[in-house]
């Protein structure tokens, strides 16, 4: 791994950075111990502004963990954006609140008020509505009901069921639970028969079980709103933003530097650039509002400091302390080698320089490194206490600190190396690859469709029958322990995207059954219901387009490409739709490149053609161009004109489109949210086109419903949102899905490891070794040079080619066209490759720090590869021994899991499991979904609704196979459990047998030649599949016979196929004679047989 380095005076001159992020700055641990050593000599409190809210928090951990003693006060921004509708949640407002109250209060010990630049720039509630703004509770005081009722209903809480979000309550005769808005955990307040307070609790959220008794607790608000004395509770407005109400409920609205007072503030380095960033985000942001609404929204200046009083007030502002120049603390990636005596090198080379170095970490990881350096350099490590200890220790000296430090750093001024244990150079531990699976993971919430929500623990070796097989431990409430046997772990279901925001199941209980029944009962009326919806939609009227065919034969000749069977299926469908005589109201979903702007100018010249208007209507100015273009060129010579409309456009040329629209000169226009001003006016308008669909909001989307009366709907995206992906599965609305990738293309096998040099040359090898060629995609240009030379390092025999946004576009340009025409074995670069690169050899991708992009980006960038024949591999590199954080495992998880072609609407019913199914279906229904999770919800529902349509469950029943032995994944094999676990359920829920082959397929190619219980394992599998798909229900093997069980429904075939093969009949069974086999294996006898009645 890696060591974060200040530059030494005396060492070799670096090249200058690329830009000026935070790869110029000093490393977390060197800002905190500076800050340290500022606090010690200030008179004054003190204040430090980061340049982000990330990068506050990473100073945060460096001195909660080097520097303890230190109270460390965080004051976070909204995690909204400015003038969103989507207000700020309570965790957050809570922190903010709880922070500013906390900083007003007294305090004997050093403190340190932590934030980021964008906090800093808004304003806060007055000083007196903060101090004001708590409530107090101690073990044996009254408790007063009244002022309870009071604080909470005025400081935004939330009375629910069950308090497992912050902001929330549960109030019960003598016991009430209150998850405090800034408070990391839930609290519980037991109250006595006189109404005193009994005891103070905090409770796990996921388990309910108590955690802790406390004396005495202080509750913070859940807002910024705060209903003072004197002002009337009320809801406001309906569409009223935070912002308004915080205007509506203070006349004037302080800065943090006021109510900081004295405080010295130091700023850190570039922060006054990212200053003048943050404010054209916040002017551009109000802009846009002002643009959209009908009303004008709050200034900015009334919300936010302006440049003006930035300017006052940084005049107080001192940098000197963190001032790069004079702390010469460039830090420099540096990559060893991964031998185990780099460690030692690493260490001896600096205590020969006279620095101190120091070992951080408390768990096994950190002992390792202990004990080698101890036995390298015959002396046990000195443990010390504090940092000060370190300071004041003799240069040269080995040192031991016991905390849990992130990254290490090496700081030249203070003579002190200190190294964590997750970043220590020749990582210790053996070279493997372990490809992390996401659909289920040790330590989920997971719904078992019979015994209800538990935790999943572990997988786990028993023995049935003198076999040795997995099962996997279930954990429930209060204690009960479920074993799961593996052909059981198709009836597991993952719950969610927040394990702690559940309470778990009992148990050896009937509630669970109750609940499920309840629930599909409800279910079941749901799904009437939208049947009932979508029969009224298919009641509607609206006006038949039928094109002209030679015209509209002409139009689509232009399209150079052939079209994809479901492209194909998606522009039947439109026509069919647009000429039935009801309105088209149908999504077309499909990735990037899979052809859904071919399927909406097919819709566009059907429409133009027979004589009505078509309106496009796209997100950004940027897309709505491109749209633009495309359109433009396409309907060129067929006299359909097309227009553009967006606020970009000068007033004069959009005055002069707006009237052709109107007088019907116009037949399509191409646009942004500004076609839905209520100056812009159609003459027949027909048909609406909406790209990007999930980007708009609910209020933009009623607004294109008042376009015109009967209106034709198109709508597109990739990732479509939960209440579209809701409506289309139950019938509202229909969906065209594009997942018929380009010919002879293969899906893009995705996977998620961590950082090891072996697996990457392994990688990049195998792509040289097929004669394909490699992406490597680093998140910042500074990670460019040091992924170089770890390249030059391990594959000095490939060629490398580099690409990234500081190049000259032309030079840009250069590298990647030479690349895409075989110059270079791999392409290292920054993620400009996301978009419009077509490299046919190209076939893997690493993808550096996976963890540092967004999964709209990791989901481009996939598409870069596998766009030829060959199998595209995609490897999500994390950090070496880094915990990711929960959304980001989320994040990463989703595109692991949805890795075939196509994937964006996989990824888009991920989004609902972890977003939940909104409001389509009522309250009710969005408790339900909280109750069981959403993935058996979707399943009771599809149920449901194929019941209702008597069609078939989509689920192929697997028949019973017992052939004496079972098949297993060995722990030698696979001895992940959580992998294992995995490739279970991927082999459990396989529904087609070329799928089980593809799973083959991949265990080998993981995992190396499988051994032959797992050959039998997917041999089994197999057979329940095919015999299921001829409708057999059990097939057996005994020691004298084998027997094949019918059912009403089994194939005539196997009847054939099995008298062929010496059966005889009797009743509903077809009995072998074991002589049959001749020494066969009975399962490769019955795969015979069954493949003889297939064909």
């Amino acid at each position: 791994m890696s060591v974060v380095e200040s530059r030494d005076e005396n060492a070799s001159p670096l090249p200058a950075p690329a830009d000026n992020t935070e790869v110029s700055k000093p490393p977390p641990g060197v800002i905190a111990t500076r800050l340290a050593a500022a606090l010690k000599c200030s008179e004054r409190p003190l204040c430090y502004v980061e340049s982000s809210e990330g990068a506050a928090a990473r100073i945060a951990e460096a001195l909660r963990a080097l520097l303890p003693e230190i109270e460390i006060i965080v004051f976070p921004p909204w995690d909204c954006l400015p003038y969103d509708r989507v207000p700020p949640s309570p965790h957050c407002m809570g922190l903010r609140m709880d922070a500013l109250r906390i900083w007003s209060t007294p305090s004997n010990g050093p403190r340190l008020f932590l934030t980021s630049l964008d906090a800093t720039l808004q304003r806060v509630p007055p000083a007196t509505v903060i101090s004001k703004s708590l409530i107090e509770f101690e073990v044996g005081k009254p408790f007063d009901r009244d002022a309870f009722s009071d604080f909470v209903q005025r400081t935004g809480y939330q009375a629910e069921g069950v308090a497992d979000d912050p902001g929330e309550l549960a109030i019960r005769e003598a016991v009430i639970d209150i998850y405090p808005a800034g408070a990391p955990g839930p609290m519980r307040i037991v109250l006595s028969e006189d109404e005193t307070v009994k005891e103070l609790r905090g409770f796990d959220r996921s388990t309910q079980r108590t955690e802790s008794y406390l004396d005495q607790v202080t509750f913070g608000p859940a807002s910024e709103a705060i209903y003072t004395e004197g002002i009337t509770y009320d809801h406001g407005p309906a569409l009223e933003t935070m912002e308004q109400l915080l205007l509506r409920l203070y006349q004037h609205m302080p800065t943090v530097f006021d109510i900081l007072g004295d405080t010295k503030v130091l700023l850190a380095p570039g922060a006054t650039e990212r200053m003048e960033r943050y404010l054209e985000i916040i002017e551009d942001a109000r802009q846009s509002r002002e643009e959209f609404d009908d009303k004008e929204p709050p200034s900015c200046r009334s919300l936010y400091l302006d440049r003006a009083e930035w300017e006052r007030l940084s005049s107080r502002v001192c940098t000197d302390v963190l001032d790069p120049e004079q702390g010469n603390s460039f830090p420099l990636q540096i990559s060893r080698g991964d031998q185990r005596k780099a460690l030692i090198e690493f260490v001896q080379d600096h205590q020969r320089k006279g620095m101190k170095v120091v070992i951080t970490g408390n768990g096994k990881t950190a002992e390792a490194i202990c004990r080698r350096l101890a036995k390298a350099d015959g002396k046990v490590l000195r443990s010390v206490d504090t940092w000060e200890a370190v300071l004041e220790a003799e240069p040269g000296t080995l040192l031991r600190l016991a905390c849990d430090l992130e990254q290490g750093f090496i700081d030249v001024r203070q003579n002190v190396v200190v190294m964590a244990a997750t970043d220590r150079p020749g990582r210790i531990g053996k070279s493997s690859t372990i490809l992390a699976e996401a659909e289920l993971q040790i330590g989920d919430v997971v719904v078992h469709e019979d015994h209800g929500v538990g935790v999943l623990k572990d997988l786990e070796a028993i023995t049935v029958d003198d076999v040795l097989r997995d099962a996997a431990r279930l954990e429930y409430r209060d204690g009960g322990s479920l074993l799961v046997p593996m052909e059981e772990f198709g009836k597991l279901w993952r719950y969610g995207s927040e394990p702690e925001a559940i309470t778990l199941d009992r148990l050896h209980t009937d509630a669970w059954q109750k609940k499920r029944d309840k629930i599909t009962a409800d279910v079941q009326s749901t799904a009437r219901h939208f049947m009932k919806v979508a029969k009224q939609r298919e009641a509607e009227q609206a006006e038949k387009f039928v094109p002209p065919r030679a015209e509209f034969s002409a139009f689509a000749r232009r399209f150079p490409f052939s079209e994809t069977p479901d492209q194909a299926d998606a522009i039947q469908s439109v026509l069919s739709d647009l000429s039935s005589g009801r309105p088209l109201n149908r999504l077309v979903c499909g990735d990037v490149g899979f052809g859904k702007t071919e399927v909406a100018l097919r819709a566009a010249a059907a429409v133009a053609l027979a004589g009505g208007q078509v309106a496009l209507i796209a997100p950004t100015t940027v897309l709505a161009r491109q749209h633009f273009s495309t359109f433009k060129h396409r309907f060129m010579g067929t006299g359909i004109s097309v227009g553009m409309l967006s606020r970009l456009l000068k007033p004069s040329a959009a005055k002069k489109t707006k009237i052709a629209l109107a007088e019907g000169e116009l037949d399509i226009i191409i646009a942004t949210q500004s076609i839905l001003s209520k100056d812009v006016r159609f003459d027949r308008l027909s048909l609406l086109i909406v790209d990007e669909e999930h980007r708009f909001g609910l209020k933009e989307k009623r607004a294109m419903a008042t376009l015109a009366p009967f209106l034709h709907r198109l709508s597109m995206s990739a990732t479509p949102i939960p209440r579209t992906l809701q409506s289309a599965m139950v019938g509202v609305q229909e969906v065209s899905l594009l997942a018929t990738p380009p010919s002879r293309r293969r899906p893009v096998r995705t996977s998620l490891s961590p950082l090891d040099p072996a697996s990457l040359r392994s990688g990049l090898m195998r792509e040289y070794r097929r004669r394909g060629q490699s992406f490597i995609v680093v998140p910042r240009i500074g990670d460019i040079e040091k992924v170089g030379a770890l390249l030059h390092k391990i594959v000095p025999e490939l060629s490398v080619r580099v690409a990234h946004g500081e190049m000259q576009a032309a030079d840009i340009d250069e590298a990647i066209v030479r690349f895409a025409q075989g110059d270079g074995d791999i392409l290292l670069a920054t993620n400009i490759i996301e978009n419009g690169l077509d490299v046919p050899r190209a076939n893997t991708m690493f993808v550096w720090h996976a963890d540092r992009f967004g999964l709209a980006q990791l989901h481009q960038l996939r598409g870069r590869v596998g766009r030829g024949t060959v199998q595209g591999i995609v490897t999500l590199l994390t950090e070496h021994g880094a915990e990711l954080a929960e959304d980001t495992r989320i994040r990463l998880s989703t595109l692991v899991e949805n890795d075939r072609l196509g994937s964006g609407l996989a990824i888009s019913l991920q989004d609902l499991d972890l977003r939940g199914g909104g409001d389509i279906a009522g309250e009710d229904q969005a408790g339900h979904m909280k109750a069981i999770g959403t993935g058996l919800y979707q399943k009771l529902l599809a149920g449901a609704v194929a019941r209702l349509r008597r069609q078939p469950l989509g689920v192929q029943q697997r028949a019973v196979v017992n052939l004496g032995e079972v098949g297993t994944i060995p722990s030698k094999y696979v001895s992940d459990p959580a992998v294992r676990l995995n490739l279970y359920a991927k082999l459990l829920r396989s529904s087609m047998v070329n799928e089980l082959n593809d799973l083959e397929d991949e265990f080998e190619d993981r995992f190396g030649d499988p051994p032959h219980d797992t050959l039998r394992l997917l041999r089994t599998s197999k057979l329940q599949l095919i015999a299921g798909q001829l409708g057999v229900a059990k097939l057996e093997a005994g020691p004298k016979a084998l027997a094949i069980t019918l059912t009403e429904n089994t194939s005539s075939e196997v009847l054939a196929a099995s008298k062929k093969a010496g059966a005889v009949l009797r009743e509903d069974r077809l009995i072998f004679e074991a002589s049959s086999l001749a020494g066969e294996d009975p399962s490769h006898f019955f795969h015979r047989v069954l493949s003889a009645a297939v064909g």
